[in-house]
């Protein structure tokens, strides 16, 4: 009997030119599937022209639009990355003009009044999601108010498209003699592009920021790329705060909300602005004492180091020397050196043990796909099955490297939801790590700082719980859980960075076989 294998329905070679027409495509299927729900009758209403028809259209339709909008966030190609951003824009307009289609949400709850309590588990939240979502949305309000809370959400969409977009596209370079650069590890600067006249170039990307900000001796380096960084697409970005708060304030007065944070909060643990703010005010309190002491080390192992390479000593600790005077703190007091450590972590390594780790843990077995279609040579493709049955799982793509106009955090993108199909199969979950770690040089191999690693880990985690749930609806596949709870297993499983055991299986000097010792 042949082997089952996971399938796939990402299509991520798609040109500009098909991700427009496949745009075109989905917004037409979407707009299909809710005109047959809300023209429906009240009386007509069922679980199977109702619920399931938008349930099923989620799960069938999700991997379709990954295919659509991911690629902005990865592809090497600026015209796919453009054409992906704008198909975004379309698909968000046209989801917010359907999730506020009051035909269909008064549907949903003649469908509560008529079966809501005959239903239980899974199907009962999401029916009351729907609804949830549905009154956050305004549909209860008259018309006037949903015509303008329409306006205000489609505006929000565009708005906030645009402002990843620009942190996406970000590619300033900062210039630096080589006194400038005094304290950086010598594969750091060998790792660096130069100029004609012999200048480095340094970019405001992860492996270049963090770096010079915690070993760069020289404070006025420091503070042009403290400047610089905090200073990301400044001018277009700030425009675009500054109309975001004014329309969130409005989108709250005409749902009822006195701030937009009470609007977020209203679902998560905290419930009201209020009680963030008075908790946050409580923390502040407690650790004020321990804040002043630490200033205190900060401000004394400044005065050495001024000294020691010759700077004015101003007696204050700015933002550009928070990291490295938490550096030096970590060095001389705790005897933790990470240029010394991160030669124990080749990436290498890390990814051979994180993944054996996960697979022991977890009961897995990963296979790397040989030849699999991916949108970056660096990108790498395994196959997720049950340890002991051998039933398969899902897919994980590793996409661990900076380059231009890549996103430019750490994250798991959900590609496929892991759920139930419209014929009751099951869906394999697919999910993208994206990561920005260092790159290899001509001497040393791609290293990872201990932060790095547990970065490595707890993105990982998110990916693991995006194939190992097992959801019926697509809405609660992986990780779209409650927001408080999102970030639980990721930290849990962020815990075997600090464990021996689990150290010596993903650590090795990048010059020899030792791992990391005690």
């Amino acid at each position: 009997m042949a082997a089952v294998r996971c399938i796939n329905k990402l299509k991520l070679a798609l040109n500009s030119a098909e991700i427009s027409s496949s745009t075109e495509e989905l917004i037409q299927r979407m707009k299909k599937v809710y005109d047959s729900v809300g023209l429906l009758k009240n009386s007509d209403v069922t679980y199977e022209n109702t619920l399931k028809t938008l349930a099923d259209f989620s799960a069938d339709s999700s991997s379709f639009r990954s295919s659509i909008d991911f690629p902005q966030h990865v592809s090497p190609d600026k015209e796919i990355r453009n054409a992906s951003t704008e198909a975004e824009r379309k698909l968000s307009e046209v989801e917010v003009e359907l999730s506020m289609r009051q035909d269909v949400y008064d549907n949903i709850k003649a469908f509560d009044e008529k079966f809501g309590q005959g239903l239980t588990g899974e199907t009962k939240r999401f029916l009351q999601r729907l609804i949830r979502n549905g009154k956050r949305n305004g549909l209860h309000l008259d018309k006037e108010a949903r015509d303008k809370i329409t306006v205000i959400k489609k505006r929000m969409t565009e708005l906030a498209i645009d402002f990843n977009r620009n942190l996406n596209e970000e590619n300033t370079i900062l210039q630096f003699s080589a006194q400038e650069l005094h304290g950086l590890p010598e594969d750091f600067i060998e790792g660096l592009s130069k100029t004609d006249d012999g200048l480095y170039q340094v970019s405001l990307k992860y492996p270049h920021y963090f770096p010079c900000m915690k070993k760069a001796t020289n404070p006025e380096t420091r503070r042009k790329l403290e400047a610089a960084f905090n200073s990301r697409c400044k001018d277009e970005n700030t425009a675009i705060m500054e109309e975001l708060v004014e329309l969130r304030q409005k989108q709250a007065d005409l749902l009822g909300y006195a701030v937009h944070a009470d609007y977020v909060t209203e679902i998560r643990m905290s419930k009201t602005a209020g009680n963030v703010k008075n908790f946050l005010s409580r923390l502040a309190s407690k650790l004020k004492t321990l804040g002043q002491s630490d200033l205190q080390t900060f401000l004394k192992y400044k005065a050495i180091e001024s000294q020691k390479h010759g700077y004015e000593n101003d007696q204050k600790i700015h933002a550009w020397d928070m990291r490295y005077y938490m550096n030096i703190v970590e060095e001389k007091e705790f005897s933790v050196d990470h240029e010394k450590l991160k030669e124990y972590f080749p990436l290498e390594i890390v990814t051979k043990g994180l993944l054996d780790i996960y697979q022991q843990l977890l009961d897995l077995k990963f296979d790397e796909v040989e030849n699999a279609e991916v949108w970056h040579p660096e990108v790498r493709l395994f196959n997720v099955s049950d340890g002991s049955s051998g039933s398969v799982m899902g897919q994980f793509y590793l996409d661990l490297h900076p380059r231009e106009g890549k996103f430019g955090h750490a994250a798991c993108f959900g590609l496929q939801p892991g759920c139930t199909l419209p014929d009751g199969s099951r869906q394999h979950a697919i999910a993208a790590m994206v990561a920005n770690f260092t790159k290899p040089t001509a001497t040393r191999p791609a290293l990872l700082t201990h932060d790095e690693v547990v970065t490595y880990f707890h993105e990982f985690g998110h990916v693991m719980h995006g194939i190992c749930a097992e959801a019926s609806f697509s809405m609660f596949s992986g990780t779209r859980v409650e927001r408080d709870f999102v970030e639980a297993p990721s930290q849990m499983l962020e815990n075997w960075c600090w464990e021996k055991e689990s150290l010596c299986k993903m650590s090795a000097h990048y010059k020899g076989t030792n791992d990391v010792q005690d």
